[in-house]
């Protein structure tokens, strides 16, 4: 079975790039370049399905306030329950999110709150799983809650590429293939055509199906006239630049996963 290979995207002409360079499911997000990206506006969601059709590649939705921690006010909470309405709405395959409680565990509570207001829609709980204090702890907590489709994880590392956190990709997949296969594991962070092939080599034995990446980076914009020493804040490439994907970065990737798919 052909690995699938998921691209967060927050443009229409990086959803338009990774679509072309054989993504086969888009996560759609807001800000991807500052923080990790935030909920995306039902506009752009529409504005991509004109030129995108979600049968080319279906469509996951970030549901995230605002950037920081992924512990919410009542208030913060009641947005994102909106949003999955919205976007429930609008006929997209899932929606991605996650929650915190203050001590580092899943909150498990508003987990299913979510879940329960997203169903039918796919849910995947998203990389603040790897901001939690026990990884086993966590897999737990999620496994026991009906309804959730995936976890995007790095392993609980900066890169889901390093040793260390190949090894807790090893035991989540196993986690999931034995106790919960209902649940996939969906390793991000740091993929790129350097490191996909090893990571695919290690983790395929342990049932291994599909891999997330951005294949982003800063482009300069198009301002002639920039006033000196003014700006929004962000500093570095992107206070005049534009976050966009790199259609050949996400080829390079698609190429190596499907060669593991000929062999």
């Amino acid at each position: 079975m052909p690995l699938i290979l998921e691209v967060c995207v927050d443009s229409i002409e990086s959803a338009l790039a990774a679509v072309e360079a054989g993504a086969d499911r888009l996560e759609l997000c807001s800000n991807l370049g500052l923080g990790g990206g935030t909920t995306p506006s039902l506009g752009l969601l529409k504005a991509i399905r004109k030129v995108a059709p979600t049968s080319t590649a279906p469509i996951m939705v970030m549901i995230r306030p605002r950037t920081g921690d992924f512990v919410y006010t009542e208030a913060e909470f009641d947005v994102m329950i909106e949003d999955i309405h919205c976007f429930r709405e609008n006929g997209v395959q899932g929606v991605v999110f996650g929650v915190l409680t203050p001590e580092g565990d899943v909150d498990v509570v508003r987990t299913q709150r979510l879940i329960l207001e997203a169903l039918p829609l796919q849910v995947c709980f998203h990389r603040a799983f790897d901001m939690t204090r026990d990884t086993r702890n966590a897999w737990h907590q999620l496994s026991k809650i009906d309804g959730l489709t995936r976890i995007l994880t790095s392993g609980q590392g900066t890169t889901a590429t390093l040793a260390n956190s190949l090894d807790v990709l090893k035991n989540l997949l196993d986690l999931a293939k034995y106790q919960d296969p209902r649940i996939e594991i969906l390793p991000g962070s740091g993929i790129n055509s350097s490191t996909v092939g090893a990571l695919c080599q290690v983790l395929l034995p342990y049932g291994l199906r599909e891999v997330h990446m951005s294949g982003g980076c800063w482009t300069d914009g198009a301002s002639i006239w920039r006033r000196d020493g003014m700006g929004m804040g962000i500093g570095g490439a992107g206070e005049w630049g534009i976050w966009r994907t790199s259609a050949s970065a996400i080829r390079a990737v698609k190429d190596v996963i499907d060669s593991f798919d000929e062999e």
